[in-house]
């Protein structure tokens, strides 16, 4: 959420600002809501000042034995339009957060202008993408045929978009997970957290997903709870409500755990294979950082994904979204891409953001300041989602004889250094 006083008094820096993610703010709304807001305090101001005086002359008549009841009722009855006014600044204050609730986060100023994906700049590539002397299958036909990967069945279970791994595919989903907190716990200064996998709706609210993008998400009948589409909700809203000691920044944070959205407006997208799913397993990284270092620690953050791809010899790129492509509630995001030999195109498996102060004034979340609280800056990104990881290493190692190699950094996960087409280890 942005911040009030600010966006009040700029409102039309705010909205050209805005106006560079592709949409366009009415700000009439805005504007009336201000001006009555105004009116309320300046006549709240003026009374309250008659009032006052009002009070001391009544005071100086009364000693003197002067009958003031009638002026004593139209003090009284300058109090209650007081009160009334009062009122009409609460009720606006309050829709202007109602209001602001929808607005999404002003981009950076290092954010590059765009409309699409297409507008996104890449800002480097690491590793070449394997060469093949055959036709290098995609994943959902090579898992299949390893006798790892049964898409058929889960349909019989739950219904499209769901997978369910058999023996070396589960094995090696378990042994990403372990292998990405690993890293990131050991090497990278994160502590891990093991947060609930269904969440209330102020958390949703405090990262930005309520009100706004119920559609994409799964609600659980007679309860307020609903599954979590990232870790990023819960992790973050760990510290809702709450003001950490400076100290204390920038924490760090890793969790483990399956993620559910309902990938309304996908339809068509990744259709196939276990690119885009209902249910998936990712390890998240969230920072809570200083404000004047949160850009230092977006860097930190996404290099600490990278640097998984490192390890298990993944060629990658990683781009800066432009404003078209951004999410609603961040002000900078690096994508990183994982290459795809059976699909022969980069692949998003990591989204890095700086959301700046906009999670954290929703969720109230502060650190102790100079002189006062001030809002912590949030950040959050992928390490890494776990289901494209096992397509990437699927699809990177396959071999002639249909075999897979296992790569260096998760053969003591495994015991094994290869799948063959059996789907046993080697």
């Amino acid at each position: 959420m942005l911040d009030l006083a600010y966006f009040r008094n700029n409102f039309d820096k705010v909205a050209e600002r805005l106006a560079a993610r592709g949409g366009t703010l009415n700000l009439d709304g805005f504007r009336e809501l201000d001006r009555k807001r105004r009116a309320a305090i300046t006549e709240a101001e003026q009374l309250t000042a008659k009032k006052n005086a009002q009070s001391k002359e009544i005071g100086a008549l009364r000693s003197q034995g002067v009958d003031t009841t009638e002026r004593q009722k139209e003090i009284r009855a300058i109090g209650d339009r007081i009160a009334e006014l009062d009122e009409v600044k609460k009720t606006a204050d309050t829709e202007f957060q109602e209001l602001l609730a929808g607005i999404p986060n002003i981009p950076h100023e290092s954010v590059p202008v765009g409309r699409s994906a297409d507008d996104n700049v890449e800002v480097r590539r690491v590793g070449e993408p394997p060469k093949f002397d055959f036709e290098p299958k995609a994943h959902w036909d090579l898992g299949p045929e390893l006798g790892i990967l049964d898409l058929e069945r889960a349909v019989k279970l739950t219904g499209a978009r769901f997978a369910l791994y058999w023996g070396l595919g589960a094995k090696l989903e378990r042994a990403l997970v372990n292998f990405f907190l690993d890293v990131h716990t050991r090497h990278h200064g994160y502590t891990e957290v093991l947060p609930p996998f269904m969440v209330n709706s102020a958390s949703l609210f405090g990262t930005g997903q309520l009100p706004k993008f119920s559609d994409d998400l799964f609600k659980i009948e007679k309860h307020d709870f609903w599954l979590i589409p990232t870790a990023e909700v819960p992790v973050t809203n760990i510290y809702r409500d709450e003001i950490l000691e400076p100290e204390n920044l920038p924490a760090r944070l890793c969790a483990y755990t399956p993620c559910f959205r309902s990938e309304a407006g996908s339809y068509g997208r990744d259709v196939r294979g276990i690119i885009r799913q209902h249910q998936f397993q990712k390890v998240e990284l969230v920072k809570f950082a200083h404000p004047d270092k949160s850009y230092e620690e977006l860097e930190s953050l996404t290099a600490d994904a990278e640097d998984i791809l490192r390890r298990l010899g993944l060629a990658f790129r990683t781009v800066v979204l432009c404003t078209g492509d951004m999410g609603a509630a961040s002000a900078k995001t690096y994508d990183i891409e994982v290459w795809l030999p059976g699909q022969n195109a980069y692949k998003e498996i990591s989204s890095c953001s700086n959301f700046e102060a906009f999670q954290a004034r929703r969720a109230n979340i502060r650190f102790k300041g100079a002189k006062k609280s001030e809002y912590v800056h949030t950040l959050n990104g992928s390490g890494l989602a776990v289901g494209r990881t096992w397509v990437a290493i699927l699809e990177n190692y396959q071999q002639k004889d249909e075999s897979v190699l296992i790569p260096d950094a998760l053969r003591p996960y495994l015991n094994a250094e290869q799948i063959t087409p059996k789907g046993e280890l080697k």
